[in-house]
């Protein structure tokens, strides 16, 4: 199976491609999602190039933190990236993960509502469902480049790997669980469901509480997923992908639990003044 094709000299990889296609509809979502709920939608597009380049930033940083074992086998460690930063910063020779590329998005969408004023809940509401769908496109790159694939399996959906992409403790196995398939289905229920609980629930949900519930159920996916994944990252013997994720969606699970028990009562009140800070217009200057 190729891996991109030539314009010119230039290779370009389907990988990218496909990337790129899932944040292009991801936009698209958003600014749907934006104007259902009464927002700009012309905000989702001023932002999301510097969600795009930070969930890039975060994407690599976390790969070279989490190297995958093949990797590391390789010599290509943590230490290798820092000695070679040229190799660090060299996206083209693959190497981004999820949970940096989240992080680094995040943290973009907070730096930009809060020089705009703009409440962080609302938009990085608006926001998760076109995230979770980005991801569902974004997995079928793994299918063009046989990687992250699963454990050997004769199921009937198998996937065949060609040998020069299997591991070589593995050279004498052709098929495997299709990883990138079963966590695109698990994005594309996931989106639904936020798409549905921000319709259903919407005058019982805090801002906030759709992204609370993608990092609950984006983690327990990924989390269930690694334990047939054949190249985890391990840092110090540990799983690093996998145990962030149970940590993740326990904590996010544990933060909805509380705001709607225990903290339900202040957090209206802080709903309450945010509302009226967004409402609240501008004074004008005087001529």
């Amino acid at each position: 199976m190729r891996e991109g094709f030539y314009i010119g000299t230039l290779f370009i990889h389907w990988y990218g491609v496909i990337i790129m296609f899932g944040a292009l509809m991801a936009a698209v979502l958003s600014t749907k999602e934006a104007k259902r709920r009464g927002h700009d939608p012309e905000i989702i597009w001023d932002v999301m190039p510097w969600l795009l380049l930070a969930g890039i930033v975060g994407a690599r940083i976390w790969h070279i933190l989490t190297p995958p074992a093949s990797m590391v086998e390789q010599g290509i460690t943590t230490q290798y990236y820092l000695t070679h930063p040229l190799d660090a910063i060299n996206v083209r020779n693959g190497g981004l993960g999820i949970p940096g590329a989240v992080m680094g998005g995040a943290l973009a969408l907070w730096l930009y509502a809060r020089s705009k004023k703009m409440a962080f809940g609302t938009w990085v509401d608006i926001i998760a469902p076109g995230l979770a769908l980005a991801q569902a496109i974004g997995r079928w790159g793994n299918f063009v480049n046989q990687e992250l694939y699963g454990a050997p399996t004769d199921l009937p959906w198998k996937l065949y790997i060609e040998p020069v992409k299997r591991l070589p403790e593995f050279m004498d196995q052709a098929y495997y669980h299709p990883m990138f398939l079963y966590e695109s289905l698990w994005n594309l229920m996931s989106m639904a469901v936020l798409l549905v609980l921000g319709r259903k629930l919407k005058d019982k949900l805090f801002r906030g509480d759709i992204f609370l519930v993608y990092l609950v159920m984006y983690p327990i996916g990924r989390f269930l997923l690694e334990f047939i994944r054949l190249d985890p990252s391990n840092v110090g013997g540990i799983n690093a992908n996998q145990t962030l994720m149970g940590v993740i969606a326990l904590v996010s699970l544990i933060t909805l639990i509380l705001r709607h028990t225990v903290f339900k009562s202040s957090q209206t009140v802080e709903e309450y003044k945010e509302f009226v800070k967004e409402e609240k217009p501008e004074p004008k200057e005087s001529a």
